[in-house]
């Protein structure tokens, strides 16, 4: 098979401001040539050209706090008794391609049932189902009686699909040795309540000691680690036992930032839920959610912190938790917006988060990410410019080509005629 050409594009490289008329080639599954000053290589008689004429040329995007087994939940029984196990195996690889075909051809978990993330993983790699490269989650690893731990005793469920109940640090140890056998790439803990939860924010359902039992667990094995944290108690006790990821984050401050940045610990803030609710509240005088009131508070810190947090060199990342009612599957995208015309984040800088940001979180920065030469092609192409107006990522029909590995998901666009233009 000969290369493919995307000539006269907008390029957003995820390194540098975007750049015109720039032509980017694929042989295989990787990118052999990134040319702006027209130094291009000559296509020959077996090539494939594509004359983006103009429209913006960049990385896949990473989904990085992934709920992909979620189906449109309305109450936390939905999580583990609205579907049997193999129903929901079946909607998630249903969610798995949609995520890709919105462009996002990574994808980072942060906790699933019944160790879907694995199977579909697993499948995504065999060629048998389409889907995002998958760093995979497991269970929610909890204590007794948690925000997670929420089903009454008598109907003795026990969670066996849903969550780990673990007390004390050896219990921790031995649920992530456990995970980690059943094939999970990052483990998902829940140090706090708060962010939709049913306990406070402020309440810690853990000890330290648990955090870094697991924690340290984790990184003998190879393993990533995140925490579900809000508030600023909780975000110091995360960096304490050494978390790699911290969701949510809402409380952080000054000396939060100043420790998240000199340990390198990933942030996913998620604020599109707030910010949905809140939007709608101002558009319509009408609140759609219980406590909109103290959310609008905190979106507010968020949006003076987040700035400081960026400047700081706090690694940020998009995600959410989509598959809940209110943000369906599908709507990934949207996210995006509530940085850029929320908090005033530079759609470039926020674009970093969700393709370079998103490839180091994966462990494949030196592969994925930005557009360079030798690395893997992940590209998109988009018909428009989402540094200009970020909302245009939201609507698939914009996405004309989504490729993964070199391999086209969906393209959109008509080839010009390699031979007449080989010379």
């Amino acid at each position: 098979m000969g290369r493919i050409f995307f000539r006269r594009a907008n390029l957003i490289d995820g390194v540098h401001a975007p750049k015109k008329n720039a032509t980017v080639v694929v042989e295989n599954e990787r990118i052999t040539a990134v040319a702006t000053n027209g130094d291009a290589p000559k296509p020959a008689a077996h090539d494939v050209v594509y004359d983006l004429a103009g429209r913006s040329l960049m990385p896949g995007m990473v989904q990085c706090h992934y709920h992909v087994a979620y189906d449109n939940i309305g109450n936390l029984f939905d999580l583990d008794m609205k579907h049997p196990p193999t129903m929901l195996t079946l909607i998630a690889a249903k969610n798995a391609e949609l995520l890709l075909r919105c462009g996002f051809t990574g994808a980072v978990g942060a906790g699933t049932l019944h160790n879907i993330d694995v199977t579909l993983k697993h499948a995504i790699n065999q060629g048998m189902i389409a889907g995002p490269r998958f760093m995979a989650c497991g269970r929610d690893v909890v204590t007794t009686g948690d925000s997670v731990d929420f089903h009454p005793s008598w109907w003795k469920l026990q969670m066996e699909g849903l969550g780990l109940i673990c007390d004390g640090p050896d219990e921790f140890r031995k649920a992530v040795r456990d995970e980690i056998k059943q094939g999970v790439d990052i483990i998902k803990l829940y140090p706090t309540g708060g962010h939709g939860l049913a306990w406070p924010a402020d309440v810690m359902t853990m000890t330290l000691e648990e955090m870094k039992s697991a924690a340290d667990t984790a990184h003998e094995r190879g393993k990533k680690i995140r925490g579900h944290i809000i508030s600023k108690r909780g975000i110091l006790a995360g960096l304490d036992a050494r978390l790699d990821v911290i969701d949510h984050c809402d409380m952080m401050d000054d000396e939060c930032i100043e420790r998240l940045a000199a340990q390198g610990t990933f942030v996913t803030p998620s604020l599109f839920f707030p910010y949905l609710m809140v939007e709608q509240k101002r558009r319509t005088g009408k609140a759609a959610f219980p406590g909109v009131d103290e959310m609008e508070r905190g979106l507010e810190h968020s949006y003076r912190i987040l700035p400081k947090a960026l400047a700081a060199g706090v690694k940020l990342l998009v995600g959410d938790d989509f598959g809940t009612s209110a943000m369906p599957h599908g709507d990934y995208a949207k996210e995006l917006e509530a940085y850029v015309k929320g908090a005033g984040i530079p759609a470039l800088e926020v674009i970093g988060w969700a393709t370079r940001n998103g490839a180091e979180l994966l462990g494949m920065k030196d592969d994925l990410g930005t557009i360079e030469t030798g690395k893997l092609a992940d590209l998109l192409v988009i018909n428009g410019d989402p540094v200009k107006d970020i909302t245009i990522l939201q609507d698939r029909a914009n996405l004309d080509v989504v490729m993964k590995d070199g391999k086209f998901v969906e393209c959109q666009l008509s080839p010009g005629k390699a031979a007449a233009r080989a010379a």
